[in-house]
């Protein structure tokens, strides 16, 4: 894969958690709110640097799509958490990609999103994986 490959598949998969965000933020319990508005925002800022990025590499930004399906119903706040722990999961794989095809302050911006994401998504699970970004690969 390419970096200019990776960095499209890492705004895609940006689109999409910004995207499941928003529906997570409509779900989610008081208590978390702060914590996915601040998920949400963090989102934003890589979606907006990832098409920068994009057209650094001669590229023309994927678009974000009209609606994504969700994997499953969100129906409560503990839908909500699930969902929030499965969008950082696929933030991290599509990131280990990135990481894979890129050199220098490229990689270490990917690497930085890698932990970030596999940081929340512990956070939201309550639990960590032992590769994270590689768990849907096994």
């Amino acid at each position: 894969m390419s970096a200019l490959e990776a960095t499209q598949a890492a705004l895609a998969a940006e689109h999409a958690a910004v995207y499941g965000y928003g529906v997570v933020g409509g779900r989610i319990g008081a208590d978390r709110r702060a914590e996915a508005a601040a998920a949400h925002e963090a989102h934003r800022g890589r979606r907006d640097a990832l098409r920068r990025a994009v057209r650094d590499l001669g590229g023309t930004p994927v678009a974000a799509a009209a609606a994504y399906e969700l994997p499953f119903r969100v129906a409560d706040p503990a839908g909500a958490v699930r969902l929030a722990a499965m969008l950082e999961d696929r933030v991290a794989g599509v990131y280990s990609d990135l990481v894979r095809a890129s050199e220098g302050p490229r990689r270490r911006e990917a690497a930085a999103a890698l932990r970030e994401a596999a940081v929340r998504a512990v956070r939201w699970r309550g639990s960590d994986v032992t590769f994270p970004g590689l768990a849907e690969r096994v």
